[in-house]
């Protein structure tokens, strides 16, 4: 299943909010750089969807603030 995300990276505090089964915004503390926003929003992901985080993966959106992940086993 393809989900969608908005990322605000170097967020203050963590936020996830879920806006409907396949569209979530979320603030993470990690900043745009070096891949690290990406990789902690595909765990957030995982964790909201009840999913390991190899079962996540990134589709398109790797420089965008608005991603696509593809999600197995959702």
């Amino acid at each position: 299943m393809y989900i969608r995300v908005r990322v605000t990276p170097g967020a203050k505090k963590e936020q996830v909010t879920k806006v409907n089964d396949t569209e979530f915004e979320m603030r993470v503390r990690e900043p745009a750089e070096r891949n690290l926003a990406n990789k902690r929003v595909g765990k957030l992901i995982a964790e909201a969807c009840g999913v390991s985080e190899k079962q996540v993966k990134l589709i398109s959106g790797h420089r965008s603030p608005t991603k696509v992940f593809d999600v197995e086993g959702f």
